[in-house]
């Protein structure tokens, strides 16, 4: 869980003509934008304002990325909470008196090395594992895929997904096993 897309990560770095690679940047939003607006809402911003943070992000990781040197030993995730606490850090110190933030959150009592080692990264995981199942849905029979997710989620045991849905136990190590496969192909270099 300590590693992000190198390769990703590389084609940001790389300008073509001072131009970045569109489809590389649409990746990094699609995978980086639900993890930013979970720690905006995290620290209690609004949905609104933890969408406005999300846009400051992005647009710092935009203008730093070409630049950005990745170091295997570092954790790229961390550089970005950085920045994620640095643009709420600013954006807080120009609100006027009547707009502030109240100056107990988490934020304040916690510094970057502490919100390293908190849930965040476990919340990236479930997120990366979410955004790629969706589409392996269609590959499984409803009660099948009820019985995964039932599964997957260590929400219950295989038997009693077997008692819940109908779908013999048999039937969902197999499935199983298939979609932790895909999952693995799927987001190798990303966990």
């Amino acid at each position: 869980m300590n590693t992000t897309s190198e390769s990703l990560l590389l084609r940001l770095n790389k300008l073509t003509g001072n131009c970045v690679d569109e489809t590389a940047w649409r990746e990094f939003v699609e995978i980086y934008t639900p993890l930013i607006f979970g720690w905006s809402r995290k620290i209690g911003l609004s949905d609104s304002d933890a969408s406005d943070l999300v846009q400051d992000v992005l647009l710092q990781a935009f203008q730093k990325l070409p630049q950005f040197s990745y170091d295997r030993q570092q954790s790229f995730r961390g550089w970005l909470r950085t920045v994620t606490i640095n643009k709420y850090r600013e954006k807080r110190r120009r609100l006027s008196a009547n707009q502030a933030v109240a100056s107990n959150s988490i934020l304040e009592q916690l510094q970057p090395v502490d919100i390293a080692q908190s849930t965040w990264d476990l919340d990236y995981a479930r997120m990366l594992v979410a955004q790629a199942m969706q589409p392996m849905a269609a590959d499984f029979s409803e009660s099948t895929w009820e019985a995964l997710k039932l599964v997957v989620g260590k929400q219950v045991s295989v038997d009693q997904a077997a008692e819940i849905t109908g779908v013999s136990p048999w039937t969902i190590y197999s499935a199983k096993s298939r979609l932790l496969k895909r999952l693995r192909d799927e987001l190798k270099g990303l966990l």
